[in-house]
């Protein structure tokens, strides 16, 4: 299956290739070239839904599946920042370091070594003109520093439920049987075995 992602994240489209080892997973662009969609609904599922439909409408093939993704952490001690500002958490254009720096600063701020934190997960799928949304969770700590290099994002930071290491020191394969993006992939290949 020719599966387009509408995202232009690397480390969103690796997670996604690896997820679906089975299928062509195509990142928009090298279909469309740049295109930039705002994303300024105030929910992840207004968001993915609306890259979504955007790139769809661009690619104007109506037999091709165009999914997005739109994540985050959420950290209920500090009013539940970042959340849908996870990857413009520092700014526009801001690095996954200088996300994670602000966050860090955050929790300082606040006095917190470490605190519960979540991951969610909302992917939109268009197909053929209609829309389905699906979502996923995953709870755990976030810390007020780094341990780690794997991942992206803010995952040297967080320490899921029922484990010791970060998403940053934990094998990508350990993170696959239970991120918040596996827990809303699976259930979107239950929507495309129906749909398609």
């Amino acid at each position: 299956m020719k599966i387009v992602l509408a995202s232009g994240n690397k480390g969103k489209i690796n997670e996604f290739k690896n997820l679906m080892p089975n299928d062509e997973v195509i990142a928009f662009k090298e279909l469309i070239g740049e295109f930039e969609v705002v994303e300024d609904r105030d929910t992840f599922q207004g968001n993915a839904i609306k890259k979504a439909q955007e790139i769809y409408a661009k690619i104007d093939d109506e037999n091709i599946v165009v999914i997005s993704d739109d994540s985050g952490i959420t950290v209920p001690s500090i009013n539940n920042e970042p959340g849908i500002y996870s990857a413009r958490y520092a700014g526009e254009n801001a690095s996954d370091k200088d996300n994670n720096n602000k966050l860090i600063s955050k929790l300082i701020q606040k006095g917190l070594e470490r605190t519960p934190a979540f991951y969610t997960a909302c992917i939109a799928i268009v197909y053929k003109g209609e829309t389905y949304t699906v979502h996923g969770w995953m709870h755990g700590e976030v810390l007020n520093k780094e341990i780690g290099e794997g991942g992206f994002g803010y995952d040297p930071m967080f320490i899921p439920k029922d484990y010791n290491k970060t998403l940053g020191e934990l094998p990508l394969e350990v993170k696959k049987s239970f991120s918040h993006r596996s827990k809303a992939l699976k259930l979107a290949k239950q929507v495309l075995e129906v749909i398609l």
